[in-house]
């Protein structure tokens, strides 16, 4: 990064000239951001570490079915958080929206440990999942636009690990907290994030993008006077994001042209049996593993495992996407979640083979979703990209709740667990097929 300059703002306007965004800025937001992506992950991912105590928990006397039902309840109010987002940040503020998601997830989680009955901790689950699905798009935007251009798409990767980061630091602490204290204690641990909103409050600025947009010219310009920023970097940031918005209309029309429609379907299904894997394994893998003999703690060792082998997947299923094309590693990583599924239902083999089926699990299907939205950030036009992903997204929403639903279904109709991994097996090969199925795009490697 160019070191900075010493112009003096303008006594008229409060403008600097200057354009870059210093690091200790950048830190500061892609520190804040990637604890709030890591609390969210921690907080969706610790409902399937602790199925197995809830259905064991006399008082209520949980049915798998209900547990499914509970499950994708979060799910469906992460669908309602990410479409309402735009609506709120426009009124508040991406700060206070971070905020505001933050508060509603972690107060949810503390009365999701305090809740009496199913029914009440079901609400609690839907209600948190509406602040859990507006922490991503707010944690990304205020990600990307304080960082500098030559680093946003790392800084964002680095902040979306925060996610599956979650999810591990969940599996870690029941294997050493919820036998010996219950499942409970793991939702008050998800209270914890309320503690840091005082430091957001006080250290967190505004985007000055949204200020810009709400003509708030003065507190814009005093947030780039603080952080010696020059107001004419981010007035070119909200320009061009008008001329996005401006073309939205055509950006839509494109995903439905004859070049794009069969793609746009094909991708479509892609997202949605991809997210069937990732959440139906992430829900009830241990549930799933605790009825197969393991004990709660191995159960949740494999959790600990497919999340850990799915972030060193992505990195790897990246540096081979730059060599061999996204669309080939996509295919071959979900036949790999396919195939492992599949060998699972065979027997049952020698516990090292079983923990290295489960890491191909996660390889294949978590680790490929971040690919995935790559891909498809490149398959389609520069107009219709973000709304090619945004689309993308919300259709796997439709696998993402029907997972939990389906496994918890079966589970609760005392059919054979080999069922259940068959769909992860079906899904897998459909998500592989839809990839394989994309037309390529000439002279261009995908």
């Amino acid at each position: 990064m160019s070191q900075l300059t010493t112009n003096i703002p303008s006594a008229q306007t409060g403008r600097s000239t200057h354009p870059a965004i210093p690091r200790s800025l950048t830190y500061l937001i892609l520190g804040i951001c990637f604890l709030s992506i890591l609390a969210d992950g921690y907080d969706l991912g610790i409902y399937g570490a602790v199925i197995p105590s809830l259905l064991n928990y006399q008082p209520w006397g949980l049915s798998a079915a209900q547990a499914g039902a509970i499950g994708s309840y979060a799910l469906f109010g992460m669908l309602i958080g990410a479409v309402a987002i735009g609506s709120v940040t426009d009124m508040i503020g991406r700060k206070w929206t971070l905020i505001m998601c933050i508060s509603l997830f972690s107060l949810t989680m503390a009365l999701c440990a305090m809740a009496t009955s199913p029914e009440m901790f079901g609400l609690f689950r839907f209600i948190g999942g509406i602040g859990l699905g507006g922490v991503i798009p707010t944690a990304s935007a205020l990600t990307i636009e304080y960082s500098p251009s030559n680093r946003r798409s790392l800084n964002y990767n680095i902040m979306f690990a925060g996610y599956s980061s979650g999810i591990v630091l969940g599996a870690i602490l029941s294997i050493f907290l919820l036998q010996a204290f219950g499942w409970r204690l793991m939702f008050w641990i998800g209270a914890l994030p309320l503690l840091l909103v005082p430091l957001l409050i006080k250290y967190l600025p505004e985007s000055v993008s949204f200020l810009l947009s709400r003509n708030r010219l003065r507190e814009a310009e005093e947030i780039c006077r603080k952080y010696n920023m020059g107001l004419s970097y981010f007035e070119e940031q909200r320009a061009a994001s008008e001329e996005g918005v401006g073309q939205q209309s055509k950006s839509i029309k494109g995903l439905f042209t004859k070049q794009y429609l069969g793609a746009t379907l094909l991708i479509w299904m892609t997202y949605i049996m991809g997210f069937y894997l990732v959440y139906g394994l992430i829900t009830w893998l241990p549930k799933i593993m605790n009825t197969l003999g393991y004990s709660l703690n191995s159960s949740l060792s494999f959790l600990l495992v497919m999340n850990l082998t799915a972030g060193i997947g992505a990195l790897l299923a990246g540096s081979l996407a730059d060599r061999w094309g996204s669309k080939r590693v996509i295919s071959v990583s979900y036949f790999l979640a396919a195939l492992s599924a599949f060998l699972l239902t065979l027997g049952e083999p020698p516990l090292g083979i079983t923990y290295l089926l489960v890491g191909a699990a996660g390889f294949g299907a978590v680790g490929s979703t971040q690919l995935l939205n790559a891909f498809v950030t490149k398959y389609y036009p520069p107009r219709s990209r973000a709304t090619g992903l945004g689309w993308g997204l919300g259709a796997g929403r439709i696998g993402a709740i029907s997972g939990p639903l389906l496994i918890g279904f079966l589970l609760n109709m005392n059919i054979e667990l080999i069922w259940s991994f068959y769909t992860f097996v079906i899904a897998g090969i459909l998500a592989m097929t839809g990839m394989l199925l994309i037309p390529s795009k000439k002279d261009e490697v995908l």
